[in-house]
C-alpha cells in the first residue's frame, strides 16, 4: 500500500503578495514597466503640448512614439494593471498626436 506524500510537498507554496493594482502573477515585468513609463510620460507630454500653437511638432512626435510604445507594450503585457495604464498613456498619446497633426503635422512645413 502506498504511503501519502509528506505534507510540505502536497501543499502549494503560499501566494506572494501582489505589488500594485491587479499585478496578480507575482513576477516582475521590467520591460513592460519601462514601456509603460515611456508611454504614459510621452502621452501626457503630447496631450499637454497639443493645445499650444507653437508646440505641434513636439506634440505630434511624442504622440507618435507614445502610440508605438503603447501598442508594443499591449502586445507583451501580462497583467491588468499594465494594460490599464498602457491604454491610458496610449489614449493620451493618440489624442496629442491627432491634434498635433491637425495643427501642422510631423514636419510642420519644414519639408514641403
Amino acid at each position: 500500500m502506498a504511503q501519502a506524500a509528506p505534507r510540505h510537498i502536497t501543499q502549494p507554496p503560499p501566494l506572494q503578495r501582489a505589488i500594485g493594482l491587479f499585478a496578480t502573477d507575482g513576477r516582475p515585468h521590467h520591460r513592460v514597466d519601462t514601456l509603460l513609463a515611456i508611454t504614459v510620460a510621452l502621452g501626457t507630454l503630447a496631450f499637454v503640448t497639443c493645445f499650444f500653437d507653437g508646440l505641434h511638432l513636439l506634440a505630434s512626435w511624442s504622440g507618435l512614439v507614445s502610440v508605438v510604445t503603447g501598442l508594443w507594450g499591449q502586445m507583451i503585457s501580462a497583467t491588468t494593471r499594465e494594460r490599464f495604464f498602457l491604454l491610458t498613456g496610449l489614449t493620451l498619446g493618440a489624442l496629442g498626436f491627432y491634434i498635433g497633426m491637425s495643427a501642422g503635422g510631423l514636419f510642420g512645413g519644414v519639408l514641403g
